[in-house]
């Protein structure tokens, strides 16, 4: 952007905030409704909201939100709601069966990943987000939701077809979390409906509802005055409204209505208590609830009791996670929350904990300790300072991005507005209020929370946890002493700690730019620094306030001998977790409050580097960060005890998990059992993870910046960065380059089957897996992605519309240069048992359908339209480009052909797809895993 247009948008960007900030924003005044929002209610009582956003530009996104869930079936319909919202894409008025996913993909949208709804307890929310820059594609959006609305038909076919589909969405949620939720549940909501209402129902009810039945719930509850239309995007406000009211003016609410009750939870004076255990559960998890009612936010002193709440958590949160660093943590995680208990009507403060399976009562003490400390002396004056910088930084950034904001972001805010009453005032008025409040909260103020939240009545505790015999678990007498025990125990107050705000104590020697050219037509400049290290600049006004920041080197893990391979492995999870120059990880956090910056430090198989973002104005510190990663890394022997410890505590049990064990078996089948082949690390590997073989590798691959190549893509300025980058990654001395080296890491070949049984459940997974090595084509990687996102909608239509068989399924497809020229093809999809083999059937025959007859000019167009718009959408984003840059220089690839995918979906064939189906998908030789039961 020229540098004259930046400052004046700065300059008004100055005016407006002072504007905003010098409003009476009165405590005692109700919160705004935002008025860039248009909302209206039509005579029959549907409400409808519509803002105009321009990010991202030519979609909008579109909601039918209806105030109805599972919690309002009758005892004949449970799951009906939900299978009322799978109805919703069997047949309507103006779409017959198929025809309403067939054209949204004709104009780029795609079933799962755009199109999409869920119902829960209390709602049902359908979701369309969709091209805006067809008027004639607006239209037909708005009569999909008015057919959503009140227009489904029912169809008796189309019922018994869906069910195979619903019981498939319904096998998938079975296993041991809901065998223990099964449990608990009726304990936990004693005396209310919600005990009995999960939203995916009864397996019983879904084999045998008469179509009368789900029928009556649609007109009873599917009505104008419990529903909303929300429209968010690149629109013209005016005419959306006049659309919106001639689609949906005609609704008619039932004569004799039932009445839309909010479900409620009842008080409990004494404890609500359960303990629950399944075999194949891999962890113990402990909450304890404290009901109480839900307040609505009305006022400015509403929303600054909000702030202060949210003071509270941080501090609090912040506590338990300190306690993770400890070379004995205490438990694997814990955190605590304050917001909804389901219903509406109930809000909760919620302290959650994993503990660690040879001392559960060690872990639920520790965490009811903490909250216990916080009773009795409070937060320090530290620990205020530091989350008010991050809470205001948070809303600066927001405000900041106010015009780069998504609209999918926005729409959710009105659906919970309509359905939750959430305030809905707008980032001005939220930056104003916060900017002038926020400091002003006094240190009692948010200690005075957790008095409001803890009492004796209405406290909710439960326990889930893995069944075995060494195990001993606690009962529900155990858990209430523990809890009491805390109640009467006196912790110590912590002492406050003030640290430096300076990250780097000895300044580094700047090197010097020797050369700085133009990559022509992309806006890129490329630098090359004294010390060899090559850095790419591309300046975008995609988002305000993001810098995003990669760096790469060639090398990886391949470096590592075998024998000190599980050290490599944890490398960067170990330095990451010990914090850098003079600050433990804990300090690190607390010294970077208020700043806009995250650094993650990587080894892969085949490369290491850095990933991280900041915005304009901490710029500075994410070069800071990235030099101390590269010059100053700690020996934190108790950070790397706490990381082993947690680590080796989950996976004690992570194999009772049939679907853990499913996907390691998976890994060492594809790897032929090779270490390298990325199965899940046992309690052994864990022991072979040595600290200083782990920090030597580190240090290897990460002590020359001159040896990598840096990337930074946003809102940044050619003139700021450069001396940083001279300063921060320019002085440090290069040393030999290094390439990965090919460990010889290999798939099977020819025709694997094999059986893997885990689990009680009657499920299956199917995973058919075709590889083998090739010439690699950056042509034929393109067609294999083509030929998955083809069979993604010939199975769709074949294994769940024809067979009713899966409620999922999927293809992906790729190619690779390294470690060694090699194609992969994947198609995976869940079933019943009974159904693998007539499924995979069905799937091979649709491959060879391809291959023998092509691909139809109707689902070509499909794929080439919803690549088109993803393209439109990549190309305006700051981590598009930032992958796109480092691809075209890792691979020598011409920057001049950097739009080469948007001409190949031009020029994209149905006989590409056809040929590279028949060069790759050898269906008599190809890597078949399936999971089924023991028994």
């Amino acid at each position: 952007m020229n540098h004259l247009i930046k400052y004046i948008l700065s300059v008004l960007f100055l005016i407006h905030a002072s504007q905003i900030i010098g409003q009476e924003l009165s405590l005692e005044d109700k919160i705004p409704f935002d008025a860039s929002i248009r909302k209206g209610t039509l005579k029959n009582g549907l409400k409808y909201f519509i803002k105009k956003n321009e990010k991202p530009e030519d979609r909008v996104e579109l909601r039918l939100v209806v105030n109805a869930g599972s919690v309002l079936e009758d005892d004949d319909q449970r799951g009906l709601a939900h299978f009322t919202e799978h109805m919703a894409f069997n047949g309507s008025e103006h779409f017959a069966k198929n025809e309403l996913v067939d054209y949204l993909q004709s104009v780029g949208v795609k079933f799962g990943a755009h199109l999409n709804a869920y119902t829960s307890f209390d709602e049902t929310v359908y979701i369309l987000p969709i091209p805006s820059d067809d008027e004639a594609i607006i239209d037909k959006g708005l009569t999909i939701l008015q057919d959503w609305g009140g227009n489904l038909l029912f169809n008796s076919e189309e019922i018994e077809k869906e069910r195979g589909v619903v019981i498939e969405e319904w096998r998938l949620g079975q296993g041991a979390q809901m065998r223990m939720v099964q449990e608990y549940l009726p304990v936990i909501f004693k005396g209310s409906k919600y005990a009995d209402r999960l939203p995916i129902g009864t397996k019983e009810t879904l084999e045998t509802f008469e179509p009368e039945t789900i029928k009556r719930f649609y007109k009873d509850w599917y009505r104008p005055n419990l529903m909303a239309v929300i429209a968010v995007g690149d629109i013209d406000v005016d005419q959306m409204e006049v659309k919106i009211k001639k689609q949906f003016s005609a609704f008619k609410n039932p004569k004799n209505e039932r009445p839309r009750e909010e479900i409620s939870v009842p008080d409990n004076l004494e404890p609500l208590v359960a303990v629950a255990s399944d075999k194949e559960a891999t962890n113990i998890i402990f909450n304890l609830m404290y009901k109480s009612d839900s307040e609505e936010l009305v006022t400015g002193n509403d929303y600054r009791k909000g702030l202060i709440q949210s003071l509270f958590t941080s501090m609090i949160n912040q506590r338990l996670r300190d306690l993770l660093q400890e070379a004995k943590p205490p438990y694997l995680y814990a955190s605590t929350s304050i917001g909804s208990f389901i219903t509406r009507s109930k809000s909760a403060f919620s302290c959650f904990a994993v503990p660690k399976p040879d001392d559960v009562e060690g872990g639920v003490r520790a965490l009811m300790n903490e909250v216990k400390r916080v009773q009795l002396h409070g937060f320090t004056a530290s620990e205020l300072k530091t989350e008010k910088l991050n809470l205001m930084e948070a809303y600066e950034r927001a405000y900041n991005e106010r015009d780069k904001t998504e609209s999918a972001g926005l729409v959710d805010e009105l659906v919970n507005h309509f359905l939750e009453k959430e305030p809905v005032p707008g980032i001005d008025y939220e930056y104003a209020f916060t900017k002038k409040y926020l400091e002003g909260i006094k240190l009692d103020e948010v200690n005075a929370i957790i008095g409001a939240q803890i009492n004796e009545e209405n406290r909710v505790i439960y326990l889930t946890a893995p069944e075995k015999e060494d195990v001993m678990l606690p009962t529900t007498e155990d858990l209430l002493a523990w809890v009491k025990a805390s109640d009467e125990s006196e912790p110590e107050a912590l002492q406050d700690l003030v640290l430096s705000d300076q990250l780097i104590q000895n300044e580094p020697t700047p090197g010097k730019v020797v050369e700085k050219s133009i990559i022509e037509g992309l806006e890129v400049t490329t630098i090359k620094l004294s010390n060899g290290a090559q850095v790419f600049i591309k300046s975008t006004d995609y988002k305000n306030d993001e810098i995003q920041f990669m760096a790469h080197r060639s090398g990886g893990i391949s470096l590592a001998e075998d024998s000190v391979y599980w050290s490599a492995s944890f490398a960067t999870n170990i330095v990451g977790l010990s914090g850098i120059g003079a600050y433990s990880y804990t300090d690190l956090q607390k010294v970077l409050a208020g700043k806009s910056v995250g650094l993650q430090p990587y080894i892969s198989d085949l490369e290491e580097g850095f990933r991280g973002s900041s915005s304009p104005k901490d710029l500075e510190a994410l070069l800071q960060l990235t030099y101390l990663y590269f010059t100053e890394v700690r020996r934190d022997e108790t950070a790397y005890q706490s990381l082993m410890q947690r680590n080796e505590a989950f996976l004690s049990n992570v194999m009772s998990d049939p679907n853990y064990f499913y996907q390691d078996r998976m890994a060492k089948i594809l790897s032929q059992d090779n270490m390298r082949g990325g199965g899940i690390p046992t309690t052994e590997d864990l022991q072979k993870v040595d600290l200083d073989q782990a920090l030597s590798f580190y240090k290897d691959r990460f002590s020359s910046p001159g040896d990598f190549s840096f990337w930074f893509v946003g809102n940044v300025e050619e003139e700021t960065l450069i001396p940083m980058i001279e300063k921060y990654l320019g002085g440090i001395p290069s040393t030999k380059e290094e390439e990965w080296v090919d460990r010889g890491v290999r798939a099977p070949s020819g025709m694997v089957d094999e059986k893997v049984y885990k689990g009680s459940e009657p499920k299956s997974m199917v995973n058919m897996v075709f590889t083998g090595e090739m010439k690699y084509s950056r042509e034929d990687s393109y067609y294999l992605k083509c030929l998955s996102e083809i069979l993604d909608i010939r199975l769709v239509e074949i294994l769940r519309e024809e067979k009713s068989g899966v409620y999922g399924v999927g293809a992906s497809g790729y190619s690779s240069k390294s470690p060694y020229e090699s194609f992969e093809f994947n198609i995976s999809f869940p079933c019943g048992p009974e159904n693998v083999d007539d499924l995979v059937s069905s799937a091979l025959e649709t491959i060879q359908e391809i291959q023998e007859k092509g691909v139809s000019d109707e689902n070509l167009n499909k794929i080439k339209e919803a690549q088109r718009r993803d393209q439109e959408l990549h190309w305006k984003t700051n981590g598009y480009w930032m992958n796109v840059l480092k691809t075209y220089h890792v691979n020598g690839y011409d920057y001049q052909e950097v739009k080469w995918l948007d001409q190949r979906i031009e020029d994209l064939t149905a006989k590409d797809i056809q040929e590279v189906a028949k060069k790759y998908l050898n269906t008599e030789a190809y890597i078949q895993v399936v999971l089924y039961p023991e028994e």
